[in-house]
């Protein structure tokens, strides 16, 4: 056999094992679309047809558990975008109630729910959303005491809370009990979004950016400082957006980045951090 027909040969059997994957991976798709009912089918249409996504990442999205922290500003979008997207259990955290003021920006809430829960108020949201999530509410203000139970049992976590002793509790819990954190932060018109993962591959911590928690003198919540109504909406669908990457493997995550959007100039800035 000369070189050449070496060559061809070798080209051959490279085409077929090419072949022979995308035909498995048809395959595994399929499979795993009809393991939807028609409804679902319809419903994740738009993302089932996207081959980085297909059958099996919207099965990964459905088997998947989330814990949202805050059905506020950024828990608003969050929430509405991945129960829209499909995955299969959401947690709810937040111990507040909807009050009028809410309603500028937490978009979830409306007029009729003043007064009411925000666990209650969102769930009420997602319901109509999407009837095939399972929702997890819980009424209460996480702490030392409570938040590894809570946090272990969930695959993916979103912080979308206004302060900085949360978003450390938040990181530290996350870090020990091995799951990725998404982390949003609005004031005003700026906001930034980042992912955590420090327990694999001598990823970053938040402490990497943020070394000790700053004392509240130097901080303001969205209530001290204001915050235009849309930005929630910017910072939280990108939070859900790393979310659905985390899950469904593509991509690549914000981890070991800080992704910076500053909503009067109009502009994003991507900060490497190690």
């Amino acid at each position: 056999m000369t070189e050449g027909q070496k060559n061809l040969l070798l080209k051959n059997i490279v085409a077929l094992i090419v072949a022979l994957k995308n035909i498995r991976d048809i395959f595994m798709t399929k499979r795993e679309e009809s393991e939807f009912n028609r409804a679902e089918t319809e419903r994740y249409a738009r993302h089932i047809i996207l081959k980085e996504i297909g059958g099996q990442g919207q099965q990964r999205l459905k088997a998947a558990r989330v814990l949202v922290i805050g059905a506020g500003g950024l828990g608003t979008p969050v929430l509405s975008y991945l129960a829209a997207a499909g995955i299969g259990t959401l947690g709810i955290v937040d111990d507040d109630t909807v009050s009028l003021s809410n309603l500028q920006r937490q978009i979830i809430h409306d007029t009729s729910n003043i007064g009411a829960a925000k666990t209650e108020s969102a769930a009420q949201a997602i319901e109509r959303i999407n009837p095939h999530v399972t929702l997890e509410k819980y009424m209460l203000r996480l702490n030392n005491s409570n938040a590894e139970n809570l946090l272990i049992s969930y695959d993916v976590i979103v912080d979308g809370s206004d302060n900085f002793k949360t978003h450390y509790l938040l990181a530290d819990i996350a870090e020990k009990v091995r799951k990725p954190l998404v982390i949003g932060v609005i004031s005003r018109f700026d906001g930034s979004v980042t992912v955590l993962k420090p327990y694999e591959n001598d990823n970053p911590s938040y402490r990497t950016l943020f070394p000790v928690l700053p004392p509240s003198s130097m901080t303001q919540t969205c209530a001290e400082a204001g915050v235009i109504g849309a930005l929630p909406g910017v910072i939280g669908s990108l939070q859900a957006m790393e979310t659905i990457k985390l899950i469904t493997g593509i991509g690549v995550p914000l981890v070991g980045r800080i992704l910076l959007y500053n909503g009067l100039g109009g502009n994003f800035n991507t900060i490497n951090y190690k």
